[in-house]
């Protein structure tokens, strides 16, 4: 059965950083693209970053553009989530996601359970 881990993330005040990682006990790791949603109370889930598995590719969406950096260890099978400048509307539960020679993260395999980030003003 194939696990995500998270950690990493917590309370923080606007302006600051952290640093999320998710650790997967997955083999075939480098042949999944992977990918950070987040969830805010009352809000729907969207997907924050993604990394391409062959080409590298990322995405950010527009509100985190510059702030957040994907990036991913292919020798500890870990996706990690930079996030600097944070603001209050950071807020929400972040999950790290897997989708099998994926690109957009349309239809990820494989989900973490979720860490909280709360950014107070």
């Amino acid at each position: 059965q194939v696990q995500l881990v998270e950690s990493g993330g917590g309370l923080v005040q606007a302006g600051g950083s952290l640093t999320l990682s998710c650790a997967a006990s997955l083999r075939t790791f480098s042949t999944y693209s992977v990918g950070w949603f987040r969830q805010a109370p009352g809000k729907e889930r969207e997907l924050v970053a993604s990394l391409g598995w062959l080409t590298g590719n990322t995405y950010y969406t527009s509100s985190v553009e510059g702030r957040f950096t994907i990036s991913r260890n292919n020798a500890e099978n870990t996706v990690y989530l930079q996030m600097s400048s944070l603001k209050p509307e950071d807020t929400a539960i972040y999950y790290c996601a897997l989708e099998f020679r994926g690109g957009s993260l349309s239809r990820p395999e494989y989900w973490g359970q979720g860490t909280q980030v709360t950014v107070s003003s």
